[in-house]
């Protein structure tokens, strides 16, 4: 794709942009005549503006105008994954096409402009500042002209702008093409993810009435580690210590909480315990796991192609990571019928599986893995998909977003067996909130002081755990 192809060159649309204003009295820098005759001396012109752009032009229309020429101007072999030579080469042609202009740019409005423009030709354009900035967690493009981001856990409305609905189409394409996916009319919603793994999903109209949608869930370029999540309060050290134990002794967990909880990042973190040796298949509709270990096979699932067809969902994966003698299967979210996979693997030998769910509390993941389940076409009675859950699943950890927009992990809860048609759970540890103060919610998290049945396990696996972690002593 050349590169005007890339960036069309389509001025921005209309009204609404800022125009710079020319004082009174000022046409192009001359004198000029008090209106009512020719007598008396004449009027001094008004001072030249700061930046001196032609009049009635705002930043951005001199930007873009400045930005087509140096598209034309760039090589069109030019290899754009080459960024270095691209910012060589972006550089040189505006600073000649700024002196050819004529335009006495201050220094600020002169870098400014260049980052700009280099954002928009090997970059997401207005994006890119807010990709960059480490504090920023997520963002979303609501329309060209409203842009959101969130920052430590709470939104905030920025002052970053599109030309029109066209620019965002244009990111978003930039974003879906190196991954082979495609978002029109026909197919109007893609997930897609970010070369650093960020994971974005983008809706178009006529299901978005006020444009192009952009959410970008953002990944640190290197993984929480458990010293993070235990600084960010998230969790405690006694609770990593507990849940390090269960992973390397090969208990099947679920993950739960609401959207933006945490879900992945936790999981991501458990999946750090998983011990080097052992062969690990993921599975995830855009890859974002970040896994360190050696032996990692990652398993993306695909869309349908344009004629509705090739699609291969997550359940499908399931399945074949059945042949690939995986040690570990995680799975990054289970929604639909591959639950009964994930649960089938589970009762197969396939232990030391993790996954991620949506749910309100630890009871509503298992109703949840219920219809899951049910979901998968299977006909088969409640009690039957219970015992199947009750046997796979051992301990389900729940994240939740607070008020204050910090994350916790507010319940570890083991699932002990069936009593009757019921499904028996206890939890381990829990978060005690005591209160709020200057709007943050203070509380504790703490052992409930019962010891999970399944720690007999961890005895017999030669992994020992000090008595206290539980709330007890003896």
């Amino acid at each position: 794709m050349s590169l005007l192809k890339r960036i069309e060159s389509a001025r921005p649309a209309g009204a609404g942009d800022e125009k710079l204003p020319v004082p009174s009295g000022q046409q192009s820098g001359r004198d000029v005549q008090p209106e009512g005759g020719t007598g008396g001396p004449p009027v001094p012109a008004a001072p030249r503006l700061t930046s001196q752009l032609p009049a009635r032009e705002s930043f951005r229309d001199v930007k873009f105008r400045i930005q087509n020429r140096v598209i034309q101007d760039l090589d069109p072999k030019l290899d754009l994954t080459n960024q270095v030579e691209v910012r060589r080469q972006i550089e040189e042609i505006f600073s000649r096409v700024i002196d050819e202009e004529g335009l006495a740019l201050t220094r600020a409005e002169r870098v400014r402009m260049l980052e700009q423009i280099t954002d928009e030709i090997i970059g997401l354009g207005p994006l890119e500042p807010l990709l960059r900035d480490d504090s920023v967690s997520e963002i979303m493009v609501n329309g060209p002209r409203q842009v959101y981001i969130e920052r430590s856990g709470k939104l905030e409305l920025t002052n970053v702008v599109f030309q029109n609905d066209d620019h965002v189409m244009r990111i978003i394409d930039r974003i879906i093409a190196p991954i082979g996916r495609r978002v029109d009319e026909s197919s109007p919603m893609v997930d897609a993810r970010l070369t650093d793994g960020s994971r974005v999903n983008a809706i178009i109209p006529p299901l978005s009435l006020v444009g192009p949608v952009i959410t970008i869930r953002k990944f640190a370029a290197s993984p929480f580690t458990t010293d993070d999540l235990i600084r960010f309060g998230t969790s405690t050290p006694d609770m990593f210590e507990f849940l390090r134990a269960c992973v390397e002794a090969r208990l099947n967990i679920f993950v739960s909480g609401g959207t933006g909880s945490g879900k992945t990042t936790t999981l991501n973190v458990l999946s750090s315990f998983i011990p080097n040796d052992e062969r690990i298949v993921t599975i995830e509709d855009a890859a974002e796991l970040q896994l360190r270990q050696e032996h990692v096979v990652t398993l993306e699932s695909r869309p349908p192609n344009i004629e509705g067809k090739g699609a291969i969902p997550i359940r499908e994966l399931v399945r074949n990571s059945l042949r690939m003698r995986p040690d570990r299967i995680v799975v990054g979210e289970c929604r639909a019928g591959e639950a009964l996979d994930m649960l089938q693997a589970m009762n197969t030998g396939h232990d030391g599986s993790l996954s991620t769910g949506h749910a309100n509390t630890p009871r509503d993941m298992l109703a949840r893995l219920e219809t899951m389940v049910l979901m998968a076409g299977v006909d088969l009675p409640v009690r039957a998909i219970r015992e199947q859950i009750s046997s796979a699943v051992d301990l389900i950890v729940h994240q939740s977003r607070l008020k204050d927009g910090t994350r916790k992990i507010v319940n570890i809860t083991e699932v002990q067996g069936m009593e009757g048609d019921t499904i028996v759970m206890q939890d381990v540890f829990v978060f005690e909130q005591t209160g709020v103060i200057d709007g943050r919610i203070q509380g504790r998290l703490k052992p409930t002081g019962i010891r999970p049945k399944f720690v007999e396990q961890f005895e017999a696996q030669g992994i020992h755990l000090p008595n206290n972690i539980f709330g007890f002593t003896f």
